[in-house]
């Protein structure tokens, strides 16, 4: 298995998905072998990414990779370190790619497997590598697409590696049917190609202290959260433009957007312009446990994505006792059964879903009752068991 990021190191929802989904398939019986970009080598940060086990090993490639990279990031990136380390991680993204591709290939050749599953584009160069060297059958995991993180104006290179990886694969793994719909109308894959397995929801996920959630819930400004990368696809923009809404009625909440991204500063200079400076606290990137706390103390969380192949956040929130309003542009809204759905640019209806939730009071209730039951049928061991259905439908095909 090829991937891009692995808790703790990572940055968004893959790492978490792929991790989830390892250790699901580790307790449906499978042995996984996981390949991964890291900027240390083995011998530097032995086993940081992954535990190796009878089960499981963890193999790193030396790459400053990173799962969200654009060419620009990867050369500001390129740019902060000794021309002897741009050769070994390589000068530009393509070569990058090309340096993943080409290692991961040779430190796998001893690896016995009976399948290559790859995730995203950044590793389908590596899969059909490995899969041609095992003459073993691939499967192509896509958590999203090019066109999903620029709102459909792709970077061309990156969108034609897409489709030649998808192209490649055996069988394809969406995480949800809105990913489907944008690989068979967008990539022109045909929808026999493709199986969707949503993503699951961490166990420790599943049960929230509600003593506590009372607890910090009690205060004088309600809190409406939005919780991810600060980019296009994510929908800031929009947040902002309910966020002015919403305060128009009720002065007294507070918003708070929690992540980083490249369109940061130019969000903070939006809510300034837009007379929300004293009622929005930008938090930058945070943790885990600064996350959990947010939940906590949110009346809702909004997920506004123009574009969302699924949105484990909100998987996230509704486990800590949040109520949800998410994109109906999104994959997760798929499984979500109690919780809001809008479009993502009919903010006027997101600032409503947001003042009837902050308004009544029982049916804040009422979500935060019944959203949890969602999440029984999303565990990642059950959801990693129709992986496994895959795996053996192709080996014994």
């Amino acid at each position: 298995m090829f991937g891009w990021e692995y808790p703790p190191l990572h940055l968004g929802g893959l790492g978490v998905a792929c991790h989830g989904l390892v250790q699901g398939l580790l307790k449906n019986g499978v042995r996984v072998t996981l390949v991964l970009p890291h900027p240390h080598s083995a011998e530097e940060e032995h086993d940081v990414l992954a535990p190796t086990s009878a089960q499981m090993k963890s193999v790193q490639i030396p790459s400053i990779m990173g799962p969200y990279d654009t060419h620009r990031q990867y050369l500001h990136k390129i740019t902060t370190i000794s021309k002897e380390m741009q050769q070994v991680y390589g000068s530009d993204l393509p070569e990058a790619v090309a340096h993943f591709t080409a290692m991961s290939a040779e430190i796998t050749k001893d690896v016995h497997a009976d399948i290559v599953h790859c995730h995203d584009w950044m590793t389908y160069g590596a899969g059909i590598e490995a899969a041609k060297q095992h003459q073993k059958p691939l499967v192509a995991h896509i958590h999203a697409t090019e066109l999903d993180r620029t709102h459909f104006h792709p970077n061309q290179w990156i969108y034609e590696m897409e489709r030649s990886g998808l192209a490649a694969a055996h069988r394809i793994i969406a995480v949800s049917n809105y990913t489907k719909g944008i690989l068979t109308e967008h990539y022109g894959i045909p929808a026999e190609k493709i199986r969707v397995v949503h993503n699951g929801s961490s166990e420790e996920h599943l049960q929230p202290d509600h003593a506590i959630t009372a607890s910090v819930r009690h205060q004088r400004h309600p809190m409406v959260l939005f919780l991810g990368r600060m980019t296009i696809q994510k929908g800031p923009v929009q947040f902002l433009e309910m966020a002015t809404k919403v305060h128009a009625v009720r002065p007294d909440v507070q918003f708070v957007m929690a992540g980083e991204g490249d369109m940061m500063n130019e969000v903070i200079d939006r809510a300034c312009k837009m007379g929300l400076g004293n009622c929005m606290v930008f938090t930058g990137k945070v943790s885990s446990k600064e996350a959990k706390k947010l939940y906590q103390q949110a009346e809702c969380f909004v997920m506004p994505s123009l574009s969302e192949p699924f949105g484990l956040v909100a998987l996230e929130a509704i486990a800590h006792d949040t109520p949800v309003i998410v994109s109906r542009q999104s994959g997760v809204s798929e499984v979500m059964a109690h919780g809001f759905t809008v479009d993502f640019w009919d903010t006027d209806k997101m600032a409503d879903c947001v003042l009837t939730i902050l308004r009544e009071k029982s049916l804040a209730m009422q979500l935060k009752i019944e959203a949890p039951r969602s999440l029984r049928n999303l565990r990642w061991e059950q959801q990693a068991g129709h992986v496994r259905s895959i795996y053996l439908d192709l080996i014994t095909a």
